[in-house]
């Protein structure tokens, strides 16, 4: 809304600020953790009245229990005012005609409302599963990223390249087959941020760092000065993604200070699926979905764990850890709670440094 008094200079010469992405970022960040601290205590206080809270006992999982006990009665779904600050962070100081931030905001969006039903379906204990069935939840999750795919795979200033880290002259068309790329990174990072959020303040302290660098290449790659220097893919109009990935930084410093152990309120599907997805859908557009690997390296390995748990599993009778996603593993190896999350976050922040450090090799 801001961006629009950029072309009023004329009445106030002061409206240029609102031209540059740098000062609508630092504000976008600053916004969303603000109605984030706002919002947090009247939505726990609600959620308590109403009691919207955490059945920490899953008959699916009776060896958390000894974990899990002081967690019950803690509310839950905390993801309605993170996505909402995010979006409302974006609405005020983002480009609305920007596309890049018009599909971003609608994956975000879409991916919360899936969250959302889960969540309620979960509380209400509707059905014989905890939540929505996963192929309904993957279903959904595929049918709103096909959306975004489509309208990405068909949009001229769009290129379906994949770039390739460290080699500067190869250059992969993935053609028609970006559609299904698309698909398979935005429901990937969907699931994979989604399966991490299982202790105090772990997923929203890992999807800070990630989003954190992501609005950092964000500004590389649509900035055709900082692009070429580095030998990045440059795609004009991305720089205003640094705003969303601010708004979300913002936000998930927020949530943070309610989602620290021991936490008072917890995400819910509703925010780590759409955090997942628009981290996903925001690697795609800046052309490092590939780095994503290495950068979402914590979101990674709790992804693989679930994934070789169920396939060992399936093909011998055996498991290969003691429970999946990794960081509930390391719990019942006897590692304290607050010790995974802090050194999870180490390696985050590792992570991070290690993808911004070796941009450059080509």
């Amino acid at each position: 809304m801001f961006y629009i008094l950029s072309h009023a200079t004329d009445l106030f010469a002061g409206f240029n600020i609102f031209r540059y992405i740098t000062f609508r970022a630092g504000m976008a960040a600053v916004t969303a953790f603000l109605l984030c601290i706002i919002l947090g205590p009247l939505f726990i206080r609600h959620s308590r009245k109403k009691r919207i809270a955490e059945n920490a006992k899953r008959k699916d999982a009776p060896a958390l229990d000894q974990f899990q006990h002081h967690k019950e009665g803690t509310p839950t779904m905390g993801g309605v005012f993170i996505i909402g600050s995010i979006l409302a962070s974006v609405l005020l100081w983002g480009n609305l005609s920007n596309h890049f931030i018009l599909v971003t905001l609608f994956v975000c969006l879409g991916l919360a409302l899936i969250g959302g039903v889960d969540d309620y379906v979960k509380l209400k204990g509707l059905g014989k599963h905890r939540g929505l069935r996963s192929k309904t939840k993957l279903i959904w999750q595929i049918v709103l990223a096909s959306v975004a795919a489509l309208y990405v795979y068909f949009h001229p200033s769009i290129s379906t390249n994949l770039d390739i880290p460290f080699l500067k002259n190869l250059v992969v068309d993935l053609g028609a087959a970006f559609v299904f790329w698309v698909i398979l990174v935005v429901v990937g990072t969907s699931n994979a941020v989604n399966f991490t959020d299982g202790l105090d303040g772990l997923a929203i302290g890992c999807t800070l760092m990630v989003a954190f660098t992501l609005g950092a290449l964000s500004y590389v790659t649509g900035n055709a000065t900082l692009s070429e220097y580095l030998f990045v893919p440059s795609v004009p109009g991305t720089g205003e993604l640094t705003v969303f990935c601010a708004a979300m930084v913002g936000a998930s410093l927020g949530f943070l200070w309610f989602n620290c152990h021991p936490a008072t309120v917890f995400m819910g599907d509703v925010g780590s699926l759409a955090l997942g997805g628009t981290l996903g859908i925001i690697a795609i557009f800046i052309k490092k979905e590939i780095w994503l690997v290495v950068l979402g390296g914590v979101f990674v390995i709790e992804a693989l764990s679930v994934i070789m748990q169920i396939f060992s599993f399936k093909l011998t009778g055996k498991r290969i850890f003691k429970m999946s996603p990794f960081h509930h593993h390391l719990q019942l190896c006897g590692w304290n709670e607050n010790k995974i999350i802090v050194r999870f976050w180490i390696v985050a922040i590792i992570l991070a440094m290690l993808t911004l450090t070796i941009l450059k090799i080509r």
